[in-house]
């Protein structure tokens, strides 16, 4: 027993001694440590965090998390989390909650979710975007996404100047953002239409990797949709976008293959010739 007594002191000295170095109590440091998001904006840039709590820490995150949510509240998110993992859906409710007054974007999007998928609440489609608009407010990239999801789902009253407006702000630092607002510019969602506009959105959001956002690039360059059309330039994009996996951008490549359509009398396509 001695050497396990060992390590555990040496463990929680240097815990204490990283607390110390970062002014922040051992139980929050051991509570990010176990359960902290990786996407959480509330996270310090040195904590790593994990994307699921492994299955033999939920015990001791939620021991640690619930002491260090006394005064933190992304600490109360955290411990929502650790609940959420052991099925404990009315915990994880009662702290997303908690959090979320206390402005966890984070936590809103998780509320969110479970009102959205009725996990542990009586679902209410509404009560979830309303969450997602003050994540998405506060620029939080998940927000931002889900919100842009039911903006248009069935038993939502969509508010197309309101998303756009939302989107807008978000989209000063976020890809997800940028694609969604550039596909309200491109259909004159919410608002004027703009291809110049949506175009310059998509080539951001592009930039940062999103399929997407490459997708529809290419689709505004073939086609030279708000600016220079190059064929070239289009199938680059297609091939990035395919790569990442979008089906549309399969599709496009495809058709670069086979330009030519064949169609009935009645103008429907028949055929396509492949050179």
């Amino acid at each position: 027993m001695k050497p396990v007594i060992l390590v555990l002191g040496i463990g929680l000295a240097a815990l204490a001694a990283l607390a110390t170095a970062h002014g922040q109590s051992a139980d929050l440091v051991l509570c990010d440590r176990l359960a902290a998001d990786p996407a959480d904006p509330d996270k310090p840039a040195d904590v790593k965090g994990v994307n699921a709590i492994l299955p033999g820490d939920i015990a001791t995150a939620i021991r640690f998390c619930k002491i260090a949510s006394a005064s933190s509240r992304r600490a109360m998110y955290e411990l929502g989390r650790a609940y959420l993992a052991s099925n404990q859906q009315a915990d994880a409710q009662s702290a997303f909650r908690k959090a979320a007054d206390k402005g966890s974007s984070s936590a809103m999007v998780e509320l969110g979710v479970m009102y959205g998928t009725g996990n542990g609440v009586a679902r209410d489609e509404a009560q979830a975007r309303k969450l997602f608009e003050r994540a998405a407010e506060a620029g939080n990239p998940r927000g931002v996404s889900n919100l842009a999801a039911v903006s248009g789902s069935a038993g939502v009253s969509a508010d197309p100047i309101r998303s756009r407006a939302l989107l807008a702000k978000a989209a000063e630092t976020n890809a997800e953002a940028q694609f969604q607002l550039g596909l309200m510019m491109a259909d004159g969602v919410g608002g004027p239409k703009d291809d110049v506009v949506a175009r310059g959105l998509f080539e951001k959001a592009a930039a940062q990797g999103h399929a997407g956002a490459l997708e529809r690039m290419g689709a505004f360059t073939q086609a030279g949709r708000g600016g220079a059309e190059d064929k070239d330039v289009a199938k680059s994009y297609y091939e990035k976008a395919a790569a990442l996996g979008n089906e549309d951008a399969k599709a496009a490549l495809e058709r670069l293959k086979c330009p030519y359509v064949l169609r009935d009398k009645r103008g429907n396509i028949v055929s396509h010739l492949c050179f």
